[in-house]
């Protein structure tokens, strides 16, 4: 999770050390350094030392540390921890390039639209034990159920628009923190025909009482929905302090992984 470059050198110093540690001439480690400080938007910052690097930029030229030399294998641990959504997309796409190279990365994260970003298999750990494997795709059906998402007009209709969903939906109305939505999960039957009829009738009950829906919505449950539903327990944010209660994502593949420890 933390940077493991020196932080009284600079970036290029740093680059072209380990280069040279990993048997580059020193002209051949130069060159290699300064083609990945440019690639991971670290050039103007070549000269400084590390130890006045942002968050994101020590994040950045730890990976370019790890890849002076392409590996067959990466593991990164929580790598976007604390970062800003731009430095986090900004690893993102470090991730994929990689990826692109032909390595293997494992990835592990808490933060599960991560997973679902970047990971061609996951697997979903609690606690230590690993508790669901495959692709995203997989672990959302295994749910068994799609997510319906509602948007109401008005608050004060939300309490019967809730007893009406989860009388139609036999499903439990989960009241989001919006005082005008909410979320439910229905069966899916088949090719998923169930569950969209399922929600048509639950969305007639509705109309017919009286309730203005201003946005509908029927789809696959998130990654987040998926370990609630398999953990019976909301995951926990990367800032919680209770570390016995952490859930994390995994990936693995054999071109790209993602995710707590697979």
């Amino acid at each position: 999770q933390y940077a493991s470059v020196d932080e009284d050198l600079t970036g290029m110093e740093n680059l072209v050390l380990l280069g040279r540690l990993l048997g580059h001439r020193k002209p051949a480690a130069r060159d290699r350094a300064a083609q990945l400080l440019a690639a991971f938007g670290l050039s103007e910052a070549a000269g400084k030392q590390v130890k006045h690097y942002s968050g994101g930029m020590r994040r950045r030229i730890d990976i370019a540390a790890s890849i002076l030399n392409t590996p067959d294998l990466l593991f990164l641990d929580e790598p976007t921890t604390g970062l800003d959504p731009r430095s986090r997309n900004q690893v993102w796409d470090i991730v994929r390039a990689v990826v692109s190279q032909g390595a293997t990365v494992l990835l592990t994260t808490q933060y599960l639209d991560e997973a679902d970003q970047l990971a061609s298999r996951i697997a979903v750990i609690d606690r230590g034990q690993v508790i669901a494997e495959g692709t995203k795709g997989e672990l959302k059906a295994s749910v068994g159920a799609g997510s319906v998402h509602v948007r109401l007009r008005h608050a004060h209709q939300r309490p019967e628009a809730e007893r009406l969903l989860a009388q139609h939906l036999s499903a439990q109305v989960q009241l989001d923190h919006d005082p005008v939505a909410l979320t439910a999960r229905v069966g899916l039957a088949g090719n998923g025909d169930g569950a969209t009829e399922q929600a048509a009738r639950a969305l007639h009950e509705l109309s017919s009482a009286g309730i203005t829906v201003d946005n509908f919505s029927l789809g696959q449950p998130s990654l987040d929905e998926v370990f609630l539903a398999l953990t019976d327990r909301p995951a926990t944010r990367p800032d919680d302090p209770t570390d016995d209660a952490r859930g994390q994502a995994g990936s693995g593949g054999p071109t790209r992984k993602e995710g707590a420890a697979a």
